[in-house]
């Protein structure tokens, strides 16, 4: 088996000793060490022409980055990835918004960047296209004649069809995707709508082996649920302890109690259901008052959105309602931060918080509660409080699980973790842990791959003996040998 190609819309920093931010990085650069290949992607930069990928090699990887014209930037990325399928995907569809033309600039982009990977693929590469800027690569790639196996992950959640429908171009969507070799999702629940836009769309059917055949493609689908190296970020928390913004944390908490929640400033992530529940635990227990504190961490993301910008407003009252509300001369309740940490400093963070607070709205996975897990003292660990609608809540059986939307559950989850005897919480945690280590990131990454894989070997013996026609009980994963008749061509695209 030849290289592997990782496509993604941006590409993680490459400076050597610097540490990958978070889940996605760390995995691919794991797989790309190991086998060779490429990562390419957007660099982050806004030029004035399109123009070939800028290549820099690290020893067997090589970082392929193209810039985006200002705008591409605005149709493609701030356009309809992020004003119309972010919203959608995570089932706010009363902040999704259409334009046709921002619909054009997206699969204009998808082509533009389609043509510039082309030329660094060789017969033997794997291609695996993450997340969901990138949806119609695999037919962009396919139209320009490459016969290589393709993979996609999604990492957000897909919407049960009635939401997915609410696209105007939801069709044609559903269509680009099944233009990929192995489509993966982070739950059951995902993977299940797509299966259900399929077939109860009458579009094609499924088997109980993963195989779909839907629009005259066979394509695998499944759940690959990402993970973490628990135990590398265990080591990490331990020895960051000693780190100054570490001891100036513990040293302000002053024998308080602390919990402790890390998210991206966004509206999927209910940050403001989460300040009000932690306003009603202080509301129905007296008793906490001066006795604990929720540090919110929210790195700001899409600073240049508007919605955005009214989300990081409206949080800040928030903290400052409750904070004016609860105060005292020698406690403040909420402390909210609005910038990033350094990914190792923050778990040494997660380790001194006797409560992980994680309650998204929606969430694909969230892994920001895996590490809370993984942070924490084996002896004498926290307590996570985890929403039922992050990906994450079906592996961590030892969480307390709550609807993000039931302030009252919430606040009482909160006061049970705050209080929860040591026994209980060794417990739970030695539970989870085990999950973390049973699943962790390689899992993920080698299942995917190794599924993908099966298709270039499966490709290879149909290519040699195709005798009678494949059905969806009997098939094995095909090769990308033949595509699908193309969409028609409305204005709103180009493909």
């Amino acid at each position: 088996m030849g290289r592997l190609i990782v496509v993604s819309n941006r590409v993680a920093p490459t400076q050597e000793g610097r540490p990958a931010a978070g889940g996605l990085a760390v995995g691919v650069l794991d797989a790309l060490k190991e086998t060779g290949g490429v990562w390419f992607g957007w660099s982050g930069e806004t030029v004035a022409e399109p123009a070939e990928a800028v290549i820099e090699q690290q020893g067997s990887v090589t970082y392929a980055t193209v810039g985006l014209t200002k705008r591409d930037y605005d149709q493609y990325y701030k356009g309809f990835s992020n004003t119309t399928l972010w919203p959608t995907f995570h089932y706010r569809n009363d902040l999704a918004r259409y334009e046709r033309q921002e619909y054009g600039g997206y699969l204009r982009v998808n082509v533009t960047l389609a043509r510039q990977l082309q030329p660094l693929i060789e017969p033997d590469d794997i291609i695996w296209i993450h997340d969901y800027h990138l949806i119609p690569f695999a037919r962009c790639l396919r139209d320009l004649g490459v016969k290589n196996p393709i993979g996609f992950f999604l990492h957000i959640p897909l919407p049960v069809p009635e939401v997915m429908r609410s696209i105007p171009p939801h069709e044609e969507l559903m269509k680009f995707l099944c233009h990929y070799d192995v489509v993966g999702f982070q739950t059951d629940a995902d993977r299940q709508a797509f299966l259900d836009y399929i077939e109860r769309g009458g579009h094609g059917q499924s088997s109980e082996d993963g195989m779909v055949h839907a629009w005259d493609r066979f394509l695998k689908v499944g759940a690959y649920p990402i993970g973490i190296y628990p135990d590398a970020i265990a080591k990490s928390a331990s020895q960051f302890t000693d780190r100054k913004p570490v001891r100036s944390l513990r040293d302000a908490m002053r024998g308080r109690k602390l919990i402790m929640s890390v998210d991206r400033l966004d509206y999927s992530k209910g940050l403001a259901e989460r300040f009000q529940a932690f306003e009603r635990l202080l509301q129905n227990g007296p008793g906490w008052h001066g006795r604990v504190s929720l540090l919110q961490i929210a790195p700001p993301t899409r600073s240049d959105v508007q919605t955005y910008q009214t989300i990081r407003r409206n949080l800040e009252g928030e903290a400052g309602r409750i904070n004016g509300r609860f105060a005292q001369l020698d406690w403040t309740p909420i402390q909210y931060l609005n910038r990033k940490y350094e990914r190792n400093l923050l778990m040494a963070l997660f380790r001194q918080a006797q409560v992980g607070y994680v309650a998204p709205l929606r969430d694909g996975m969230n892994l920001v509660a895996k590490e809370y897990v993984a942070s924490q003292n084996p002896e004498d660990p926290g307590v996570l409080v985890l929403s039922q609608f992050a990906g994450a809540a079906e592996q961590l059986p030892g969480a307390l699980v709550v609807n993000p939307y039931d302030l009252n559950q919430t606040a009482e989850a909160l006061e049970r973790a705050l209080s929860m005897p040591h026994a209980e919480r060794v417990s739970r945690y030695n539970d989870m842990m085990a999950q973390l280590r049973e699943n962790n990131l390689s899992v993920w990454r080698d299942t995917f791959l190794a599924d993908l894989r099966s298709v270039a070997t499966a490709a290879s013996v149909t290519a040699k003996a195709r005798s009678t026609p494949a059905t969806v009980a009997s098939a094995k994963p095909a090769a990308p040998a033949q595509s699908a008749p193309a969409p028609k061509r409305e204005a709103r695209g180009t493909l």
